[in-house]
């Protein structure tokens, strides 16, 4: 172990954990990481890579547009794909148009620009595919964004090894932290300030505030597919589920009608509480999910049929027949009913940063800048 103290220890390396350590450099501090895997390989790389700025209800919607710019600087210093493509949220009925026209009342033209079913459909197209002809509009959010999970949490974490006072604990399990030393099975690492940023995996260090908290694991069903002909689109597209789990439309009252709709329209999707949607990677290939499996402990078996609804959802919606797989694999995160945002202190030195909702790509820079703000 390196025998100095920093000024801050983050223990993990997701991107909570990686956006602490940038918002540290960012502040002229030196930092060490503490990171039990040989590189990144839990929530961070196993989601959409969609940073869902504009349907964040009004509690999280300025921490968003905050970590928006913690984002953007980031990515101009560590230079991965963050294209600012906005997210496409389509609309298939009445009850899912009149939520994205009330959003846009509420939320203004320029930050909800509705589209007509043409020009939603001329997004989704290709030369030889004929999207969803269900769809009667959709809605652009200009200030979502993309970035792939896959590559991003990786470059970060490289930019940062390049940092001066910078120095990474790779395969290093943190074993448990008090007054200024993270305790691993390598040795003691220390620093004047410990942040505990490890997901759903709080219960592995701190039992006790994961259980007054209600922290449990939600377990997500995603596949990778290869891209129809021709689609070009770069933004997360949305549906009418991903209105029932954004709290900037599922408190809107027009949501409750299309609530209803789904239950008796698509019980297959509410019964696996889906976001249906899918996003473009960088190299053509398209994300798609999810599902939501909630429980103590993630069991480690999927069941097919429910990657084949998802999957079956993206296809209708594209034009195709089917979608080619190309790999499946089951996403994780921290959920609690009780919050969204759980900020834990343990001792005078030792604090936990713990996203309890599927947020924490979104919320990473900007919960960085308020674990900072308030040291």
């Amino acid at each position: 172990m390196v025998d100095s103290v920093a000024d801050v220890v983050v223990v993990g390396a997701g991107i909570v954990g990686l956006s602490h350590a940038v918002e540290a450099v960012h502040r002229g501090l030196s930092v060490h990481i503490v990171e039990r895997d040989a590189e990144p390989v839990g929530a961070s790389v196993r989601n959409f890579g969609h940073a869902c700025i504009t349907a964040q209800g009004p509690e999280l919607l300025a921490l968003a547009q905050v970590s928006r710019r913690g984002w953007m600087r980031a990515a101009a210093r560590c230079g991965f794909w963050a294209p600012e493509s906005g997210a496409l949220m389509l609309a298939r009925n009445g009850a899912e148009a009149a939520v994205l026209e009330e959003f846009r009342e509420e939320r203004g033209a320029e930050a909800v620009r509705l589209l007509s079913a043409e020009q939603t459909r001329a997004r989704l197209g290709g030369a030889d595919r004929s999207p969803d002809p269900d769809i009667v509009a959709g809605a652009v959010f200009p200030a979502d964004f993309r970035v792939d999970p896959r590559s991003t949490v990786i470059a970060i974490a490289r930019w940062l090894a390049e940092q001066p006072g910078v120095v990474f604990h790779w395969r290093t399990a943190a074993l448990g932290c008090a007054d200024g030393v993270v305790y691993t099975g390598r040795g003691p690492v220390r620093g004047r300030r410990i942040l505990v940023c490890v997901g759903h995996d709080l219960d592995r260090l701190y039992p006790v505030t994961a259980e007054e908290h209600e922290v449990i694991r939600c377990r997500l069903q995603m596949a990778l597919v290869a891209a129809p002909a021709d689609y070009q689109h770069d933004g997360a597209v949305l549906t009418g589920t991903s209105m029932l789990r954004y709290g900037g439309m599922a408190g809107l009252p027009s949501a409750a009608l299309v609530r209803a709709e789904l239950d008796r329209d698509h019980p297959e999707l509410m019964e696996i509480a889906a976001n249906l949607m899918f996003a473009r990677r960088p190299d053509g290939t398209v994300l798609v999910g999810d599902s939501h499996h909630y429980g103590l402990t993630a069991t480690p078996f999927d069941d097919e049929s429910v990657t084949e609804r998802l999957l079956a959802g993206a296809a209708h919606i594209l034009g195709v027949p089917g979608l080619q797989v190309l790999q499946r694999w089951q996403g994780v995160y921290a959920s609690s009913a009780r919050t969204d945002i759980l900020r834990e202190t343990h001792d005078a030195t030792v604090s936990s940063v713990t996203v309890t909702t599927g947020l924490g790509m979104t919320l990473s820079f900007g919960l960085a800048a308020q674990t900072f703000d308030a040291l």
